[in-house]
């Protein structure tokens, strides 16, 4: 195992490029998985990591112990404390980040059976929670705005929770051309709408389109979906958190599936 003390090293020097910089992650095609449970998803999805690095805590940690394992022949560098803590967003740093090429999508729009289309979804938290919410529910593929956070940013990976490795992600799509090849009904969630998610089929090919709380769905979009659905809400409230509404969708979808059996 080597280590690294220094921040003038070329491979920490690139490492915070990584983690800081979303123009040099979509430049190398790379990310940096931080923790224990992201990279643990990540092999079990089949995936093979570039480098692994870990703190001095991780020597006594049993499940990092357990995952170094796995990975023979991967370089493994040990990092100072200090310099280990730059590249962890994690308040308490999880002991290992491994350096991976970001996947690559494998299925498109009209190979999708079940699919997610997002619309300038901006807040890296509410972007993994949908890519995490979709992964749960079982759908094969999310295509993203180019309006988008960073899919393979460290917040996002996070609130993604291994999510990510569970669809094709296709980042800086065009909506309305995806909406076209799809070959399933595409519905688009609008406050507006007057038919209710509940009052839907939603058994088939199916993808949802969500945008933004504060612009909704740009009316290309809208123009292009098979169908705009609201959530019932007969609370005293606006609107749902973005997140929150993909999820009711989501899970409506997964249950009437379930029905079928």
């Amino acid at each position: 195992m080597k280590h690294l003390t220094s921040r003038d090293n070329p491979l920490f020097k690139e490492l915070a490029r990584l983690a800081g910089s979303a123009r040099q992650r979509k430049k190398s095609g790379q990310t940096l998985l931080d923790g224990a449970h992201l990279l643990a998803a990540y092999l079990g999805a089949g995936g093979k990591p570039l480098h692994v690095l870990v703190n001095a805590a991780a020597e006594q940690d049993g499940g990092i112990a357990a995952l170094l394992k796995k990975l023979p022949g991967v370089p493994l560098t040990q990092l100072d404390g200090k310099l280990f803590a730059d590249l962890s967003e994690l308040k308490t740093p999880g002991g290992i980040l491994a350096l991976i090429a970001q996947p690559q999508p494998e299925i498109f729009a009209a190979r999708s059976r079940f699919a997610l289309l997002l619309e300038g979804i901006q807040d890296p938290g509410n972007l993994g929670s949908l890519l995490r919410s979709a992964a749960a529910a079982g759908c094969d593929a999310a295509f993203l705005s180019a309006g988008c956070a960073d899919a393979w940013s460290p917040k996002v990976l996070r609130a993604g929770m291994g999510g990510h490795f569970a669809l094709s992600i296709h980042e800086a799509a065009e909506l309305p051309a995806v909406t076209a090849a799809f070959e399933g009904a595409v519905l688009a969630a609008s406050l507006t709408a007057e038919s209710s998610l509940y009052d839907c089929d939603l058994r088939g090919k199916l993808a949802f389109a969500l945008g933004n709380e504060g612009a909704g769905l740009s009316g290309p979009l809208l123009a292009a979906a098979s169908r705009c659905v609201a959530i019932p809400m007969p609370g005293k409230t606006e609107s749902l958190n973005v997140a929150a509404a993909g999820a009711v969708c989501l899970f409506e979808a997964l249950r009437q599936r379930q029905s079928m059996r």
